[in-house]
């Protein structure tokens, strides 16, 4: 989960757009050169699907600081059955098209234990799950998209892969605002570690100049020839164990041969005539969204109350707002702590924390006139537990939410000599003790304790909505445990206060997550009224120079809108279906023959 809270705020390039007629497609993506590759891609006949592996592959080479094939991510589709390769196991609901969920996650390695980064005193090692060999999961991306290709793609495997050889092999151009993101990760982790390669791969980014990557070139030419099988068994596989080895890394050829990306039934609930499809665990992000969601709308009679009440006490409605979404968030984030964690080892009890009966119970607790008292939240009873995203829909209705991730920005720091990609430090989203918090503050438990070959909980939230079974909505965002908050605020936004897309995007976001106690982060700004009235209340509050880049497409009034949040650097667009060219006959000469010289300058 990409973490960018220490002073700077991105200003992405923002084109939302709309279309009024004829078949459309909608795309919003991370920065321009993954958005030219997910409109050419639908543009020559792909579907959503292949664009969403296409572009995941650039964002690897142009967007270092997040996309990845070093990394891992979630990815939630709503799709047309294929006859290819079909998962053992219920993984799908719908009519005409289904929802999936394709889970290719990071993995412990098999030496991972769960004191691996306590002292003798048991006391946190600082940094070690952050930064170097040892910070690393087992990577999924690879794997991830070799198999929703496997099962979903239409164009050839190596087809795609080539606007990413073509990036790395002839250089792109860089921004200013990944130049920023460069020069701080090296302050920041420059006393940190001495045992790291970062400066000599990235030290030559410069804003408005081309980088070329030729060692990842040749990785992604590799992959490109032999699918996912290079990476875990072949040469690319052998480069990162030999460096592992060097350094006292845990991942070994075994960990690599072994991993494997899952197709899970991806979360489901029924909201104010939507389907809500999100992130299962080892995501908390899915069924935190329903809690919140299902939450807000059983309380808003009481909301609309109390509101009324407030604003003839002179507090602002904004300010009595963020109040009642931090009540709401601690008790998921109470939930979040107890209960989350990897399904093949813990036992999630998804259906009860979703269910109406469970979150009216835990809507009762919420307190109206100011914060109720952290230690007092607990999680609910149960009866019987740096990152980048984009949203595509494609020509005919297929939709992808992709979110994947490094974690940090850059991950470990670590470079695979030889392969050009960056290696992530995702065993920071394990509970390297439970009870203390990471580097995004949030607290875990023993549900989400390291244990090899288990998936670290993530708070990633991939969503699509449906109506009458049709996609109209796909959305995701990157910003660490803001991510929950920041995509149930863009489809309230959206649905509930009848926003446009990029005016939903854009708009200021709140989030509290249980602890720091009582303390709300905000971006871009809260007016002066607004901050006076929450301190009254007895909250702090802290300006979030980051706080997430969401990616939204969705339908209203029948025509797709797509936006690129402005904190990133994202663009948007919805286009129409370009008309094929007829084909010309063998001897025929082409319109541009035919065509006097004079009218062809």
């Amino acid at each position: 989960m990409r973490l960018i809270i220490f002073g700077w705020l991105f200003v992405g390039t923002v084109l939302p757009a709309q279309a009024s007629n004829g078949a459309t497609a909608a795309i919003a993506m991370p920065d321009e050169f993954s958005a030219e590759t997910a409109e050419k891609i639908l543009q020559q006949g792909g579907n959503a699907v292949d664009a969403a592996i296409a572009s995941a592959f650039v964002l690897a080479v142009t967007y270092p600081e997040a996309g990845n094939i070093g990394g891992g991510g979630f990815m939630t589709l709503y799709a047309s059955e294929t006859d290819k390769f079909r998962p053992q196991g219920e993984v799908s609901a719908g009519t005409d098209k289904h929802a999936y969920f394709l889970d290719y996650r990071e993995k412990a390695p098999k030496a991972a234990s769960a004191n691996m980064y306590l002292d003798d005193n048991r006391k946190i090692i600082p940094y070690r799950s952050l930064i170097g060999y040892q910070a690393s999961g087992v990577p999924g991306t690879v794997m991830g998209l070799w198999m929703a290709h496997q099962r979903f793609g239409s164009l050839p495997w190596k087809e795609l892969l080539q606007p990413a050889i073509d990036y790395a092999q002839s250089g792109f151009m860089v921004s200013p605002e990944l130049v920023a993101m460069r020069k701080w990760y090296q302050h920041w982790v420059a006393d940190k570690s001495k045992d790291l390669n970062f400066n000599q791969y990235f030290s030559g980014l410069k804003a408005n100049h081309l980088f070329k990557q030729p060692e990842l070139a040749s990785t992604l030419k590799r992959i490109a020839e032999e699918g996912a099988d290079d990476f875990y068994h072949g040469e690319t596989a052998l480069a990162i164990v030999k460096q592992m080895q060097a350094h006292d890394g845990l991942i070994t050829l075994k960990d690599l041969a072994d991993y494997e990306a899952k197709w899970r039934m991806p979360i489901q609930a029924e909201w104010k005539g939507y389907t809500v499809v999100s992130a299962p665990p080892p995501s908390s992000g899915g069924v935190a969204l329903v809690q919140l969601l299902k939450m807000k709308a059983l309380l808003a009679p009481e909301y609309r109350r109390q509101l009324a009440l407030a604003k003839k006490e002179g507090i602002p409605e904004q300010a009595f707002e963020a109040h009642f979404y931090a009540e709401m968030e601690k008790r998921v984030f109470a939930d979040r702590a107890k209960y989350l964690g990897d399904p093949d080892f813990v036992k999630v009890p998804v259906q009860q924390l979703i269910s109406d009966d469970y979150i009216s119970r835990r809507a009762e607790s919420v307190e109206w006139d100011g914060p109720s008292e952290t230690e007092s939240i607990k999680p609910g009873k149960i009866e019987s537990p740096e990152t980048t995203h984009f949203s595509i829909v494609d020509f005919d209705g297929n939709a992808v939410s992709n979110t994947y991730t490094l974690n940090m920005p850059f991950g470990n720091g670590v470079v695979i000599e030889g392969g050009g990609f960056l290696m992530n430090d995702e065993m920071d989203d394990f509970s390297s003790k439970p009870g203390v918090a990471n580097i995004f503050g949030v607290v875990g438990g023993h549900a989400n304790a390291i244990a090899p070959e288990k998936r670290m909980l993530s708070s990633m939230t991939p969503t699509i909505l449906l109506k009458d079974n049709e996609a109209v909505m796909a959305v995701g965002t990157p910003g660490g445990s803001s991510i929950i908050t920041s995509v149930f605020q863009t489809i309230v936004n959206t649905l509930d206060k009848h926003m446009d897309a990029q005016d939903a995007v854009n708009a200021t976001r709140v989030h509290h997550q249980l602890f720091p106690k009582d303390q709300i982060d905000y971006n871009p700004s809260l007016p002066k009224a607004t901050q006076n009235a929450l301190q009254l209340m007895g909250y702090t509050l802290r300006k979030n120079d980051y706080m997430g880049d969401v990616q939204l497409v969705v339908k209203r009034h029948g025509q797709w809108q797509a936006a690129s949040d402005m904190r990133g650097r994202g663009e948007a667009k919805v286009f129409t279906k370009e008309p094929e060219q007829p084909a010309v006959e063998e001897g025929e000469p082409s319109d541009e023959e035919q065509m006097p010289e004079s009218e062809m300058q």
